[in-house]
């Protein structure tokens, strides 16, 4: 199992790690060059619609079709809350032509996504969160 974990670099600034080597620069809007943990959500969420509907799209556009997830919400300070999460999947479906083939393929890839985002799944579900504090 990959271990994640972020290491306070500064004020406001970690920087989140993987035991198989990745790093993500993570800090408050007002640092520049890194992610707001909810920015971190809300990318988490958009990759995982992707990697989703990865196969179901490529078995019928072809290995190398575009596609991009844009996702957005705006929070709210007071409860501290994603109330709302939008996603656009913006596919390139231009060489399918049949409008009956688009809609097909599109009630195929959304199936993938509600069965497979993990992400997405979670956040819809809700879940448990546990804290730990451990001191030397």
């Amino acid at each position: 199992m990959t271990e994640l974990w972020v290491q306070r670099t500064g004020s406001r600034r970690y920087v989140g790690n993987s035991s198989r080597g990745a790093t993500v620069q993570i800090g408050s809007e007002d640092v520049e060059g890194v992610f707001t943990p909810g920015e971190l959500l809300k990318i988490a969420l958009a990759a995982c619609t992707g990697m989703a509907s990865d196969i179901t799209l490529a078995r019928r556009l072809g290995d190398d079709y575009d596609a991009t997830v844009r996702v957005s919400g705006d929070a709210d300070r007071e409860s501290e809350t994603y109330p709302q999460l939008n996603e656009v999947l913006e596919l390139d479906v231009s060489e399918l032509g049949d409008p009956e083939a688009v809609k097909r393929l599109l009630v195929v890839a959304e199936r993938a996504v509600d069965r497979s985002c993990t992400v997405g799944r979670t956040l819809k579900a809700g879940t448990r969160v546990s804290l730990t504090i451990e001191t030397d």
